[in-house]
């Protein structure tokens, strides 16, 4: 009995370790910065990291001479099927968080776990936008031709696709709102890689400023302020 009762307070005691690991890591880290590339291309494509204090999205013109993301990202997909926005918020994360957690209060364990240890499927968000407002919880970007193309790359790798090369989009009621759209994703989320984890990547690739690793909105927005 007792070698039972040591097991389990040995077992305890390194998962608190473990999750007291995790948690300083996740706060030091962030502070090692990546700076931006230097480049001597002009700047003229203007591109925004948007977080709503949780999760980040990269946020790109809807057309540029670039891309057209309407046209992998239909306007007829969201609910209000509008076409006349000019911004793209685009996000990763774990399909579970994004289709069956509307709210915090809805959040399940099997839904946090299997999010946590890379057990579940992930998808992009997508959401339109008329305008951007520049303020705490969103950041311009200033990116050249060749950065954007970059960062194009990026968000496009993470796509899953059908037989035809197009992006799949989740049929589903659970969207945020009148703008927004669900497609699948490659990858799985966990705590070493979220939705955060994701966009701070993106940056890297667009040689913007980001953190060394973070899976939170302030390890990349510290870098900005």
């Amino acid at each position: 009995m007792k070698k039972i009762i040591l097991t389990a307070l040995k077992t305890i005691w390194a998962i608190i370790g473990i999750v007291a690991f995790y948690l300083l890591c996740a706060y030091l880290i962030p502070f090692i910065e990546i700076p931006a590339k230097s480049v001597s291309e002009p700047k003229n494509i203007d591109a925004y990291i948007l977080t709503n204090g949780v999760h980040t999205d990269l946020v790109v013109p809807v057309k540029t001479p670039e891309i057209d993301w309407s046209q992998q990202i239909p306007f007829e997909n969201t609910l209000s099927k509008r076409t006349d926005f000019k911004y793209l918020a685009i996000g990763w994360g774990d399909k579970g968080f994004y289709l069956d957690t509307p709210t915090w209060a809805d959040l399940k364990f099997s839904t946090a776990f299997k999010a946590a240890f890379w057990l579940s499927e992930s998808a992009m968000h997508f959401t339109y936008y008329e305008k951007m407002t520049v303020g705490k919880d969103c950041v311009r970007l200033n990116l050249t031709h060749q950065q954007y193309l970059d960062l194009i790359k990026f968000i496009n790798d993470k796509f899953d696709r059908d037989q035809n090369g197009k992006p799949i989009l989740i049929k589903t009621d659970a969207v945020y709102g009148k703008n927004d759209a669900f497609y699948d994703a490659k990858g799985s989320y966990s705590f070493l890689d979220t939705c955060n984890t994701w966009s701070n990547n993106g940056l890297k690739a667009a040689g913007q400023k980001a953190a060394l690793w973070t899976p939170s909105d302030f390890g990349i927005f510290q870098h900005y302020q």
